[in-house]
């Protein structure tokens, strides 16, 4: 069955930008309708009293700013799906923590905007913390990255922030590990300990010693290898039951 075809808002301050976007999208045949609005406040008066699938949103806007927009919307009962569509790319991070869909850098070509708009009618498969192939977007000296959750190997809480850690190196995302443990628990990351998550794809080693357990993530198998973690008592059964499952399948 042909999926319905989306009704999107597009909000952007600049005309020009405005135009061409709300034309780019009403030549993809996976697009209906193109609904329009120059700021944040006209949107959201919109999206009030309209249904729409999507919003295209830019970012810096005067007044309310894309992202207080897509913070109002996150509190819908049922929120559209946003896309970001900005200049910037300063506000990655922040537009993925409120689960945006895509964010699409402009001047925008039209093969990456039809990329935007498949994930969209995917309903979001890349967006961050779903999916098995979620990538994590990470800032580090004003430049974005994105690292895949498949090379995490444990995540280390740091007050409202969490550390996630890959053999390449580690990197501080504005997220707590309490909701990275409820997001990722699909995806294979267990708690070890009230700061630890660990991925079992990446547990190499199970080690007993005087009735503490620990764990070796990364790296080859070996007294040299990895990195050493250690289980807390109440979590040792829960992890080697679960290892043990893993062995079986």
């Amino acid at each position: 069955m042909t999926p319905p075809l989306l009704r999107v808002l597009v909000v952007d301050d600049e005309r020009p930008a405005l135009d061409e976007l709300a034309y780019l999208l009403s030549r993809d045949e996976r697009v209906g309708e193109v609904l329009t609005c120059d700021s944040a406040a006209e949107g959201l008066r919109t999206l009030q009293q309209t249904d729409v699938d999507c919003v295209f949103l830019d970012i810096q806007m005067p007044g309310l700013t894309g992202l207080d927009l897509a913070q109002v919307l996150s509190r819908f009962r049922s929120p559209p799906q946003v896309v970001f569509v900005t200049a910037h790319e300063a506000h990655a991070v922040d537009a993925f923590e409120l689960r945006a869909v895509d964010y699409v850098l402009k001047p925008v070509r039209a093969d990456r905007l039809a990329e935007a708009v498949r994930r969209v009618v995917a309903g979001g498969e890349r967006s961050p913390g779903t999916g098995q192939d979620a990538q994590i977007p990470v800032e580090r000296g004003g430049v974005t990255r994105f690292v895949d959750r498949a090379d995490v190997t444990h995540v280390e809480a740091q007050g409202d922030y969490a550390r996630l850690h890959t053999a390449g190196g580690s990197h501080l995302i504005r997220t707590p590990l309490s909701t990275l443990e409820e997001e990722w628990r699909t995806a294979g990351f267990v708690r070890i300990h009230r700061s630890l998550l660990v991925a079992l794809a990446h547990v190499r080693e199970v080690r007993m010693d005087a009735g503490r357990c620990s764990v070796v993530v990364g790296g080859p198998p070996g007294p040299d290898g990895g990195v050493q973690l250690g289980v807390s008592r109440r979590h040792t059964r829960e992890l080697r039951d679960l290892l043990l499952r893993r062995g079986e399948s």
